[in-house]
């Protein structure tokens, strides 16, 4: 069992888990004169460049915000672009994925993706799960509010079946029932585009996760951003609600 307890990190060490909210491929798109389908063939270049930086710096897990529960009420054109843009990637990608002892997982709800896409997806966590390089998560058709609820309703579940005493429902319980709960809470988030916001994501897990937000557009986001991002993490004193001595 994962200890969920914050890991402590030598002081220039790289953060054991980086998440990233890859936000701008419209916007990018769009100053360029471009469809938005366009920022996002590009955004999909800057994830093959920050998973092979994140595997270069040290880092463990990677988790990045590709596709919100919210998302779905976008266009349908729009919505078929990304799914289309996503069956390129795990039928193209994740072999070479494989091949550098990457791990993928994806979270989210997935009875929400086309059938052919949800295969994909088990074919590719099949593939790459016994590696023990970087572990690559991404959040499709992902809500953190929706994972809190998924993981109260599981609870109430064993509670009504009597696997589950209620004094037994405690922090770790509910951590065990979210999509995460084989991983550690991201040391670092990282929103690009300018915005600064989580917008839904990983609420739970950020509780005490540092965040840094930056201009940069996803698809010009690289390796120095990257570098520049984990710089400013190493300038934050962590203390988890302590008193700094």
């Amino acid at each position: 069992m994962v200890d969920f307890r914050p890991i402590p990190l030598h002081p220039r060490s790289p953060p054991v888990h980086v998440a990233i909210i890859m936000d701008g491929n419209g916007r990018w798109a769009k100053a360029r004169g471009l469809p938005r389908a366009a920022g996002h063939r590009r955004g999909a270049e800057s994830v093959r460049v920050v998973i092979r930086a994140a595997a270069d710096m040290g880092v463990r897990y990677l988790t990045l915000f590709g596709f919100s529960s919210e998302n779905w009420r976008r266009p349908s054109g729009e919505v078929n672009d990304l799914m289309g843009l996503l069956r390129l990637y795990l039928r193209n990608e994740v072999g070479e994925l494989h091949r550098n002892g990457v791990r993928l997982r994806i979270i989210g709800d997935r009875e929400r993706l086309p059938q052919d896409i949800a295969s994909l997806v088990e074919e590719a966590e099949r593939l790459t799960g016994s590696n023990v390089g970087l572990t690559v998560t991404v959040a499709l058709s992902y809500g953190g509010r929706q994972e809190l609820v998924r993981a109260a309703r599981l609870l109430a579940e064993e509670a009504a079946a009597g696997r589950l005493r209620p004094e037994e429902i405690d922090e770790r319980a509910l951590v065990e029932r979210l999509f995460t709960a084989d991983m550690p809470d991201p040391d670092l988030l990282i929103r690009t585009s300018g915005e600064k916001r989580i917008s839904n994501f990983l609420l739970w897990q950020s509780a005490y996760t540092e965040l840094v937000f930056t201009e940069t557009l996803w698809p010009d986001f690289d390796r120095t951003d990257l570098e520049a991002a984990l710089g400013e993490f190493h300038l934050r004193e962590r203390r988890y609600g302590a008193v700094s001595s």
